[in-house]
């Protein structure tokens, strides 16, 4: 009697491809929209027209990206104790 084995997958198989942003990337991107978001909101609030309101959420998306990237700080980079 003859034993089936399961096909074993070939080694010359499709290439996994990198992710299009690194997980640090997104974090950091994500967290600046969300900051822009909500000082367009207040923004918006305080009774400045919609264009206003979109120019500081803008500018807080903008400023906010190489200051959150320092902070928020890629899993290799941290010192294990």
């Amino acid at each position: 009697m003859t034993q089936m084995t399961p096909a074993q997958p070939d080694a010359t198989g499709p290439e996994t491809q990198p992710p299009f942003l690194s997980l640090h990337t997104t974090v950091v991107l994500l967290t600046a929209f969300v900051l822009g978001l909500v000082v367009g909101g207040l923004t918006v609030l305080t009774g400045i027209h919609v264009a206003g309101a979109a120019l500081a959420g803008l500018s807080t998306t903008g400023s906010a990206v190489p200051v959150l990237r320092p902070l928020i700080g890629r899993p290799h980079e941290r010192s294990v104790r």
